[in-house]
């Protein structure tokens, strides 16, 4: 027996889960302790539930529900977010911070393709199940695995690609929140200062006062509505069988422009209250969905050799965040926040690296560099160097 729900009965059961996640972390001390975010809980709440359904002959889908708006939704307001003054502010910890996420990209390759070579499979799982899936996510699992299908005859390769980013998607919320707060542990024994107590925001927008009122609120989702229908055009324009470029990357650099526009034009100064409020509610809807959309049943298929290689990366950004990405980052809260980001998107996506992030923050407090630094590499120069690490490893394992 099957029951399929359409968008808007998806929507309200994301939304549902939202509220479970919240109730369970408000009921659970672990989750709250290791700040793991409501999406998370809840979904995976509700992954279980399905799957206790499907073990009684009932199937549980929703149309579509890789259907990226919300996601594209987030990508055009952290496009929106970013004035270039504010981006400038990046400097040397912004490239610091690149070359630990470029490192990562390659030695998850490294680490997949030695576990798949070691147990006798093709090393090309271990390139599916390295940073194509963990640091790629959704989107780039699926268009990397229909390419090696085509290119390299790897039957399943889109599959488990995506079976993978799911594993990750949650490995990285679940990994995130106590790697945080193990790190914000270690600095509150020593004494050293936290976050700031009052959120600030990534971007110089003007605030406006008074309430969020309806019509602010209108004025941001046509500006995000508008980045989201013109970056899916140019991706769209764009599109090239040689080079895989993600549309929410298109999206986000629309709303770079358009923000930095309408700014330096003097015609509108982003909302920064609307914006934050369009943001969250995207976010939150898009873990919801992708998470209790999980067909736990197909994870428990994978082979041994693949468990061991999601394993293995996890293991490995474990132990990058804590000992590298902490160190190089300055050892101070930025770090311990961008160190927790990498989790998330590291393992699975820049949205869960941010709501691990703000789990943290709502915490201990804001810090306006990690939230300038995290969105800038996450949602767009990771997706970049990726692609080339993709392809430089494919040539060789794929001979």
């Amino acid at each position: 027996m099957t029951y399929t729900f359409g968008g808007p009965a998806g929507i309200a059961i994301a939304a549902l889960v939202l509220i479970l996640g919240r109730f369970a972390t408000s009921r659970v001390p672990f989750l709250a302790q290791y700040s793991i975010p409501q999406a998370v809980s809840g979904g995976l709440v509700a992954a279980l539930l399905f799957l206790l359904l499907h073990t009684l002959g009932i199937e549980v889908r929703f149309e579509r529900p890789d259907q990226p708006y919300l996601m594209l939704a987030f990508f055009a307001s952290v496009g929106l977010g970013a004035d270039v003054r504010v981006v400038a502010r990046g400097g040397k910890a912004l490239l610091l911070y690149f070359a630990c996420v470029a490192a990562v990209l390659v030695l998850q390759n490294v680490v997949g393709a030695a576990v798949a070579f070691a147990t006798g499979q093709n090393p090309l799982l271990g390139l599916v199940a390295g940073s194509v899936a963990m640091s790629g996510g959704h989107g780039t699992a699926a268009a990397w695995g229909a390419r090696f299908e085509a290119d390299y005859a790897m039957a399943g390769a889109t599959g488990i690609g995506l079976a993978a980013a799911t594993f990750g998607l949650v490995a990285g919320g679940l990994l995130g929140g106590p790697v945080g707060r193990r790190l914000v542990d270690r600095l509150r024994a020593q004494g050293k200062p936290l976050g700031e107590s009052h959120h600030e925001g990534p971007h110089d927008g003007a605030s406006a006062s008074g309430p969020l009122t309806a019509d602010r609120v209108v004025v941001t989702l046509f500006l995000v509505s508008v980045a989201i229908a013109l970056g899916l055009l140019i991706a769209e324009w764009t599109r090239n069988p040689s080079f895989t470029l993600p549309s929410f990357v298109w999206v986000l650099l629309v709303g770079v422009v358009l923000r930095n526009v309408l700014s330096a034009a003097s015609i509108h100064e982003i909302d920064a209250e609307a914006l934050d409020f369009v943001s969250a509610v995207s976010l939150s809807l898009y873990l919801a969905v992708a998470l209790m959309t999980l067909r736990l049943w197909e994870l428990a298929g994978l082979a041994l050799p693949m468990l061991v290689i999601l394993a293995a990366q996890i293991a490995l950004m474990y132990v990058f965040a804590n000992f590298v990405t902490f160190r190089v980052m300055g050892r101070d809260y930025d770090a311990a926040l961008l160190s927790a980001a990498q989790c998330g998107f590291g393992l699975g996506a820049t949205p869960t690296a941010m709501a691990n992030m703000e789990a943290l923050a709502r915490r201990f407090g804001y810090s306006v560099r990690a939230f300038i630094i995290a969105p800038i590499i996450g949602a767009f120069l990771i997706d970049l160097c990726n692609a080339l690490v993709i392809s430089g490893f494919a040539q060789v394992l794929g001979r």
